[in-house]
């Protein structure tokens, strides 16, 4: 959530900036300061009712130590009606700090200056790109196929027990899908990421501090009788193990990677671009999150950009990095860089990994803060980057590595696996 005291100090900038999301923000902008000068000047006369009537109270203390009992029976009158008074007020005080809140929510995180002006995803910029695309052989399938080759993945069983984009691994698919997970979470530790799991589903106030609501509440499923939701990516109950904690200082940075099931609601198109592992309703996850102090969270993010290309690079795989457009970045994002693999079967990309710094507008509505040298509490700044998604990189290997012999196994990966590879 934006700070009131920026909407307030910067209206033009904060309308300015939110234009490059695409974002008419002028009538909401507007309508947030109204409101804040409503809630502000109805404070400010519940403040005075309050004075007072603690006033007269200590007056009419005085009264009855006097013996002036007629004179303090008047003035217990007027603190009957200036009770009455702080209740209406404290009421209106609440309705006008409710809908601001409201108003609040729907405006989006600001984009950092650097974020590329573009509507589609097709004007990100390209900032880096790195590794050979393998020469397959004559005949090679897309991985929808060889998995059906192989069995190790199956998609209709999926369909049968649930419904479509909830795959069921078998055999050495199983097994590769936890080397996976195993590794990026070794990665992530011996990085000093100390590792947590968490719960799969959250109540609605982490969906509200980590900004996935009201925004993407569409994209998440809802368990209605418990009011609970099943969390679309370990970000949301990660980042909110640090909701209403005010850390020291010297306890910045905090890293955190934890793996779990993520479930998204969000609904595909049909064609090739969206078959097999490419879009998921469930899928799996690594997750690393970060709390820093604002002066560092941009050395951080290029940080973890850095340890993803590492990754990447032990999996030898073609990857490149994309600076994500105002047009194509998240509601809750200051700065956002994509990671793609890319699919030689399928000849494109296909996005691995998110990478993003959301600045002080997740520790708003969190209310993380951090205790500064001179005692005071300031915001601290979030970040957070899948390290890495599963479906797309599982999709990346199986294509780039198939042999006709077989699907081979990354080197990096055996001794998780127990095999070299798959047929």
């Amino acid at each position: 959530m934006l700070q009131l005291s920026v909407i307030r100090e910067n209206k033009e900038n904060v309308i300015k900036a939110l234009a490059k999301k695409h974002m008419d923000a002028k009538a909401i902008v507007e309508e947030v300061i109204q409101l804040d000068e409503k809630r502000r000047g109805t404070q400010v006369e519940l403040d005075n009712t309050l004075a007072e009537s603690n006033k007269l109270s200590k007056d009419i203390g005085e009264m009855m130590k006097n013996g002036e009992k007629a004179k303090a029976e008047i003035l217990k009158q007027k603190t009957v009606q200036l009770k009455e008074k702080s209740k209406e007020l404290s009421e209106k005080l609440d309705a006008f700090a409710n809908e601001l809140q409201q108003k609040m929510y729907l405006l989006p995180n600001l984009p950092a200056e650097i974020v590329p002006e573009g509507k589609t995803p097709e004007e990100n910029l390209n900032v880096f790109e790195e590794g050979e695309v393998p020469v397959l052989h004559e005949g090679a399938l897309p991985h929808w196929e060889l998995v059906k080759k192989y069995d190790i993945i199956d998609f209709e069983l999926g369909v049968k027990i649930t419904g479509a984009g909830f795959p069921v691994y078998k055999g050495k698919g199983a097994k590769l899908q936890r080397a996976l997970i195993s590794y990026f979470l070794d990665k992530n530790t011996d990085a000093g990421y100390q590792e947590y799991q968490v719960p799969h589903l959250v109540n609605e106030a982490s969906g509200f501090g980590t900004g996935q609501l009201p925004d993407k509440e569409g994209q998440m499923y809802h368990v209605g009788l418990d009011d609970l939701y099943l969390i679309p990516t370990a970000e949301v109950p990660v980042t909110n193990l640090f909701r209403d904690v005010i850390l020291n200082e010297n306890e910045l940075p905090v890293l955190c990677t934890g793996y779990t099931p993520c479930f998204r609601r969000e609904a595909g198109s049909y064609g090739a671009h969206v078959r097999g592992l490419n879009r998921l309703h469930q899928f799996d996850k690594v997750e690393i999150v970060r709390i820093e102090h604002p002066d560092k969270s941009y050395e951080a993010l290029d940080g973890m950009v850095e340890h993803v290309k590492n990754i990447m690079r032990e999996l030898k795989l073609p990857f490149r990095i994309l600076r994500l457009c105002g047009g194509d970045m998240s509601f809750a994002s200051a700065l956002t860089y994509d990671f793609e693999v890319f699919s030689t079967a399928q000849d494109r990309w296909l996005e691995i990994s998110s990478v993003s710094n959301f600045e002080t507008f997740q520790a708003n509505r969190l209310k993380l803060r951090f205790k500064d040298k001179d005692g005071k509490n300031q915001l601290a700044h979030t970040l957070n980057g899948s390290s890495l998604a599963l479906p797309r990189v599982m999709a990346g290997i199986i294509e780039n590595y198939q042999t006709p012999d077989g699907i081979v196994v990354p080197e990096v990966l055996r001794k998780y696996t127990g095999f070299d590879i798959i047929n």
